[in-house]
């Protein structure tokens, strides 16, 4: 039986109902190979922690940034709140470690499982929220994610990458960027891709990603530094 208190030590939180913080860890395919547990899954916390999180996020953004419009700062809001920012904080306070899965998706440590992660921080978020109220979720929050958002406002990270450096390339360089394929690794379940971003001939920078997409992403993003286009 997985014990949480090193866990709970790690968080600042200790929880008055020990069950609904092991429920925040349950994946739905735990439940199938233990059909005994007296608990569900987390899908539910999931729900709710979603929308704690949006809230939480939501109004400090509002706050901090007085000068930015509804559409930037929800597209900071995104930026903060995305999958992978969320899987690598989960990960970082050993979320991973915690996890009831079935054996099956125990052995899977790919984009299944970094979404599994990325699920389980919100449900977790639901727990606290049931368990010790929004201030003790907004508290956690501002603890683990929303140091993050000085880095994506200054690098302008919220800001679509391949629009920009495109719109930039044209109104500077007079050029449209193009992305190619460097190279492409692993098996079918767990690929990595390398892209190259070019204008016209010339290789400005690369991306690596578990996707085309990502890659691209991380490409244009490099782009813009190496032309010193964020500002």
């Amino acid at each position: 039986m997985i014990n949480f208190s090193d866990f709970e030590k790690k968080t600042g939180i200790f929880f008055k109902d020990k069950d609904l913080l092991k429920q925040a860890f349950i994946h739905r395919s735990y439940i199938n190979e233990n059909p005994k547990i007296q608990l569900s899954h987390n899908e539910r916390l999931e729900f709710l922690g979603d929308a704690v999180l949006e809230l939480i996020v939501t109004d400090f953004l509002y706050k901090k940034y007085p000068e930015f419009t509804e559409g930037e700062l929800t597209a900071i809001r995104s930026a903060l709140v995305n999958a992978v920012i969320i899987a690598e904080i989960a990960s970082k306070i050993g979320m991973n470690d915690y996890l009831l899965l079935s054996k099956g998706e125990a052995k899977d440590n790919g984009k299944a499982r970094a979404y599994i992660l990325a699920n389980t921080y919100e449900a977790y978020i639901g727990a606290v929220y049931l368990d010790a109220g929004y201030k003790m979720a907004d508290k956690f929050v501002r603890k683990f994610l929303l140091p993050n958002t000085e880095e994506i406002v200054h690098k302008k990270l919220w800001r679509d990458a391949k629009s920009l450096v495109q719109e930039k390339a044209q109104e500077l360089l007079g050029v449209t960027p193009a992305y190619k394929l460097l190279h492409e690794s692993g098996p079918d379940h767990d690929k990595h891709f390398t892209v190259g971003i070019l204008f016209g001939k010339n290789l400005i920078a690369e991306g690596k990603g578990k996707s085309k997409q990502e890659a691209e992403v991380k490409a244009a993003e490099a782009a813009l530094v190496a032309k010193n286009w964020l500002d």
